[in-house]
């Protein structure tokens, strides 16, 4: 192996190779003395530090078992701008940064282990990344700008978890939302089924709600003297399932079928749901009393997992001077919001998503991404081949948002932590040091090069 090229102390980044594969590696020199892993083979290797630099002596390897326990989690390789991913969209303590932390995360009680962005982005600027790339005023495009237009009208602020839903609706997923009350879930789903023209349900999961009070039931009509079918509440196409994790395990269930087929089958006779269909379930992370954990197979249903915090002062200033007028809430979205589309048009545009390209190399970097969270050792459980399809969907409609007829990584990158968080279990160890599902994602993801599209 090479001597290190730069000495730590001068604060350049230190470059040296990889005992195993023999790549080149480049990391920054704060991380000098810290264990990190070979972008390429994954091997464990040990940064040099101030005090045994020598310019002439090659760098040691540490025998670390990555399956053992540490008092600290193994800090994350620095990769050289040309493989450094974008930021998330949707990260919640911006996994892709290097910077120490500066607040813990409102969802936990430990540390995060990166540092928050400094400042929130707009839908206009998540998708900025666009500008690198040729775009056209295409009809979804168009579609996207007047729906979000509209939404903005009355629901303030939480620009991701509206980007994040626009995906999932015209990529024929479903969404869940972990947040506290009180922070316009229902306000929002309200304004989305007004501009989109859906209908719109909401179910209030409790302990005591059965299958067949979502799903529907036979009712006996004395006077035709047969039983009847009467649909429940989620033959709609904007469900809002609200706490959802408050209900037990049969009624759980009674919803797979319903997200992957869309359709009921209630005594042998199978009843289609009208599409598009959109499930957005929520579940509150700090009260947990008569709570129930969602299934592994529920979980793996939804194509995001977003995380809704509180709004920015100057958003909340917002929402005072918006909402605070006693004016009833459903004659301002029925009278100011505007229908700008129809479910046809949803269906049409979701179908015309599937004709955005993506590139090989960006398929093999999606499987790559997919296939390491099953490898890692701080995972107890990996994602499923159903994430792999959820990013490519996610892909190309964010493609499609921006105006392109072709995904590139950042689409992929920028969906990542919502499609992979809720899809992977912590060992027992990492949970005990408290690590983070989305710090020990962003460091995995800093492992895996990210393509070059030519």
């Amino acid at each position: 192996m090479s001597s290190p090229s730069q000495s730590p102390g001068d604060g350049a980044p230190i470059e040296f190779n990889c005992p195993t594969c023999g790549a080149r590696l480049r990391v920054a020199h704060e991380l000098a003395g810290r264990a990190v892993r070979c972008s390429k083979c994954t091997t464990q290797l040990k940064v040099p530090t101030a005090s045994n630099v020598n310019p002439t002596a090659p760098v040691s390897q540490t025998a670390a078992n990555p399956t053992a326990s540490s008092s600290s989690a193994p800090s994350p390789p620095a990769r050289s701008p040309a493989a450094q991913p974008a930021d998330s969209l949707f990260a919640e303590d911006g996994a892709e940064t290097f910077s120490p932390p500066t607040r813990t995360s409102p969802m936990s009680s430990a540390p995060p282990a990166t540092s928050e962005p400094t400042g929130r982005r707009s839908i206009k600027e998540m998708l900025s990344a666009s500008g690198k790339y040729e775009t056209r005023d295409t009809p979804t495009r168009r579609l996207f700008d007047r729906v979000v237009e509209q939404v903005s009208k009355i629901y303030v602020g939480q620009d991701e978890l509206v980007l994040g839903t626009l995906v999932a609706l015209f990529s024929s997923g479903h969404v869940l939302i972990e947040s506290v009350p009180g922070l316009g879930k229902t306000l929002f789903v309200r304004t989305l089924g007004r501009v989109l023209g859906c209908d719109f349900g909401r179910i209030q999961f409790t302990a005591d709600l059965m299958p067949s009070d979502i799903t529907g039931a036979p009712i006996f009509n004395v006077k035709e003297q047969e039983f009847l079918f009467r649909p429940g509440p989620v033959f709609t196409q904007v469900l809002l399932a609200d706490e959802i994790n408050r209900a037990p395990a049969k009624t759980h269930a009674a919803l797979l079928e319903i997200m992957q087929e869309y359709r009921v089958t209630v005594d042998g006779t199978s009843h289609r749901l009208t599409r598009p269909f959109l499930v957005i379930a929520t579940q509150n992370p700090v009260e947990s009393e008569g709570t129930y954990n969602l299934p592994e197979a529920q979980l793996d249903r939804f194509m995001f997992k977003l995380i809704a915090d509180y709004p920015t002062e100057a958003e909340e200033a917002q929402i005072l001077e918006m909402h605070s007028r006693q004016i009833d809430v459903g004659k301002r979205i029925e009278e100011e919001l505007e229908q700008v589309t129809t479910p046809e048009e949803i269906l049409r545009a979701t179908q015309e998503n599937a004709s955005v390209r993506v590139d090989p190399k960006l398929v093999e970097y999606i499987n790559r991404l997919v296939r390491a969270t099953r490898e890692w050792p701080q995972f107890y459980l990996g994602a499923s081949p159903r994430a792999g399809l959820a990013l490519m969907q996610g892909a190309r409609t964010l493609a499609a948002f921006c105006g392109r007829d072709y995904a590139i990584p950042d689409d992929v990158v920028q969906i990542a932590l919502p499609v992979l968080r809720h899809r992977v279990v912590l060992t027992a160890e990492a949970e005990v040091e408290q690590l983070t599902v989305d710090g020990i994602l962003g460091e995995m993801m800093r492992t895996i090069e990210v393509p070059r599209l030519s």
